[in-house]
Parts: C-alpha cells; structure tokens; sequence
C-alpha cells in the first residue's frame, strides 16, 4: 500500500497516483519551490541588505568606516554587482550604486565607501 508523502494517508485509485488529493499534491509543490526561491533569494537579499547598510554609513558620497563596524551591522563583502578599477589599480566592489574598498591603515582594515559616479562608467 502506498502513502501520501505530505498527510501520510493511504492512497486509492491509479496505480501511479502519489498524492492523495490535488491539495496534498499543491502543498508539496509549494513547498520545494519554495525551498529552492530560498536559495536563490538568499543572494538577492544579501545584496539589498549591504546596500542598505553601504548607503547608511555613506551620506556624503565619500567616507571611511572601520569593517569591524559593517560587518556586525550584517554587511559580507563577498556579495556585491559589480566592481571598478582606478588608475591606481585598486578594484572597487559596489552593490548597486554604493561601492567599498578594504585599505588596510596602523594594522586597522577600514573601508572607503563611496557612490557611483558619472566618470566611473568609462
């Protein structure tokens, strides 16, 4: 005899039938779609939340705060859209419009947050 795998009932019908009832059937669905959107939501919501955080600390444009500060605020470095190169060589990681670079000063790490810029496009 074969069982629901969501309300473990008893099945009757087709021999192929695996589900009791449509809603056992949609419940299942919803719930590995479900499971699988968390994955890949995940990245999504990692990235608005570093922005969030990159624009709350970045009022002027221009400014440096110390990383032990961002990251227990929930920011992780490792998400960001896209990045920059100066003319220095040094690579800025943005999240949308706000980006960061990690400057390491008297063995403090800090990171210079600044915002898009006209020029930065070329």
């Amino acid at each position: 005899m074969k069982k629901c795998p969501v309300c473990d009932t008893v099945i009757t019908g087709r021999s192929d039938k695996k589900y009791c009832s449509a809603y056992c059937k949609s419940a299942q669905q919803y719930e590995k779609r479900k499971q699988e959107e968390d994955e890949y939501y995940k990245i999504d919501r990692q990235l608005k939340t570093n922005r969030k955080i990159l624009k709350a600390y970045n009022k002027s444009g221009l400014s440096t705060v110390r990383k032990e500060k961002l990251l227990a605020e929930g920011f992780n470095p490792k998400f960001f859209t896209h990045y920059w190169k100066n003319t220095k060589g040094q690579v800025y990681l943005f999240c949308y419009e706000y980006g960061f670079l990690l400057l390491k000063e008297n063995q403090k790490e800090k990171y210079i947050l600044v915002k898009w810029q006209k020029y930065m496009e070329v």
